[in-house]
């Protein structure tokens, strides 16, 4: 159980990273890298294909985060159909009585006798 969850955090902080630099090779105004790779010439050789890539990218990477947590969580959230561990009960020592029982009765009085 410990090795799929160590499996699938590892994929998921891969598919982290490479969110994370799908997204700052994007430019937010629509340039991002089909800009870089040769500005206004580069119009007649795909840079609609360039934008629709890193778009596509970015969406399958999310998508591929989200599938990927909630399988963790479905594996590992389950709890094991082994056997249950029965926990010792702790024994305590039995408290510790005097010799002699503490009396707390005053033995009763007799009356003076009155004149």
């Amino acid at each position: 159980m410990d090795t799929i969850f160590i499996l699938l955090m590892v994929l998921i902080m891969i598919a982290s990273v490479l969110l994370v630099i799908v997204v700052m090779a994007q430019n937010p105004k629509g340039g991002g890298l089909s800009s870089t790779f040769g500005g206004a010439s580069s119009a007649q050789f795909g840079v609609q294909r360039t934008n629709d890539f890193m778009e596509k990218a970015t969406w399958t990477l999310g998508a591929t985060i989200i599938v990927l947590i909630l399988l963790s969580v479905v594996i590992t959230g389950k709890p094991s159909t082994a056997a249950p561990v029965q926990v010792p009960a702790k024994k305590e020592a039995p408290a510790k009585q005097s010799a002699a029982p503490a009396s707390t009765t005053v033995p009763a009085q007799t009356p003076a006798p009155t004149k």
